[in-house]
């Protein structure tokens, strides 16, 4: 097939592209490299520097091409940006995702793999969380996931279009290769935090609170390897063939706490971590875990990696001197 992958050049979105490219599929990137590196991209890859923002450039890169199907990643995905500036979070995620959604409505491309989240939840009332499970947004990042649902939702009533939307829980590790990895400027994310701290480029980890109600008294989280996500990616892709609009939770259905992850790294690096304890992060749920069923069923998708494979493929990422 022809796959055209906005956010191409991000770290879900190149760990997507690897497989696609390893499967036989021709892939078309999209990207603005606002927060994407153009070195993730396979020279190989056809590659538009597009900001979906811009409907006529978007439309005219669109028309270059014969496209099959869309796996759409372009988003910011800050949770404390989307809280600081939340306009420019709805501008970019929403208004630039509804133009891509128009645009190849236009084109005729009728199937669309969306990545969404698990934030959609909020404070989950039931753990594991299933698809059933209400959803309340509490952060403007989760909301303009939820609008763009609801945006598909709408398209596929009005012109046929059919989509999955993935909503994933915590995204790790980088690919076995140590080629492409997880890199963000301001970098947010537990795992590469805690690696900084072993290579020396930040002092401590800082740990939200350790007195919620679990084993350690640190948050629990279901950690899932960025190739096991692409993996779901193409499945929904392949579903989408024949298959009805879906929304689905990928996660592995297994959690870790704060510490657990520090302590795994620790034994992993064979490097001392230092922790800090503060105060709890508002809105921080004690415990989120994917019901993970659903994707197992309709999509066959069975996570290949475990906490110690991310961490392990993370570190080997980390000590790559291009990072």
């Amino acid at each position: 097939m022809n796959i055209l992958v906005t956010g191409g050049a991000g770290y879900i979105g190149s760990h997507t592209v690897k497989l696609l490219q390893q499967k036989g599929h021709n892939v078309i990137v999209f990207d603005n490299l606002s927060r994407g590196h153009i070195e993730a991209v396979p020279e190989e890859v056809s590659f538009e520097k597009v900001d979906l923002l811009d409907f006529d450039s978007l439309s005219n890169a669109l028309n270059k091409y014969e496209i099959d199907a869309v796996i759409h990643f372009a988003a910011f995905a800050y949770v404390g940006e989307s809280v600081d500036n939340p306009g420019m979070y709805y501008t970019n995620n929403v208004s630039g995702s509804i133009n891509l959604i128009k645009a190849l409505n236009n084109k005729g491309v009728k199937k669309i793999v969306f990545s969404s989240t698990c934030s959609l939840y909020g404070n989950p009332e039931i753990v594991p969380i299933s698809e059933k499970e209400s959803l309340k947004p509490i952060n403007p990042y989760a909301k303009t996931k939820f609008m763009i649902e609801h945006v598909l939702a709408d398209f596929e009533i009005s012109s046929g279009m059919k989509y999955v939307a993935l909503r994933y829980f915590n995204a790790a590790g980088a690919d076995f290769s140590g080629q492409i990895g997880e890199s963000h400027a301001p970098e947010t994310h537990l795992i590469p935090i805690v690696l900084q701290v072993a290579l020396g480029k930040r002092e401590k980890v800082s740990i939200f609170g350790d007195d919620y109600p679990t084993n350690d008294g640190t948050c629990i989280r279901d950690y899932i390897h960025v190739n096991d996500l692409a993996d779901a990616h193409l499945r929904a892709l392949q579903y989408l063939n024949d298959g009805e609009s879906q929304v689905i939770n990928l996660g592995t259905g297994r959690g870790y706490s704060v510490k657990e992850i520090i302590d795994k790294a620790e034994e992993i690096t064979g490097r001392p971590i230092k922790r800090e304890i503060t105060s709890r992060r508002p809105g921080d749920p004690a415990v989120l875990i994917a019901d993970n069923k659903k994707a197992r069923e309709v999509l066959g998708w069975n996570p290949q990696s475990g906490l110690t494979d991310i961490i392990k493929s993370a570190w080997q990422w980390h000590l790559n001197p291009k990072y």
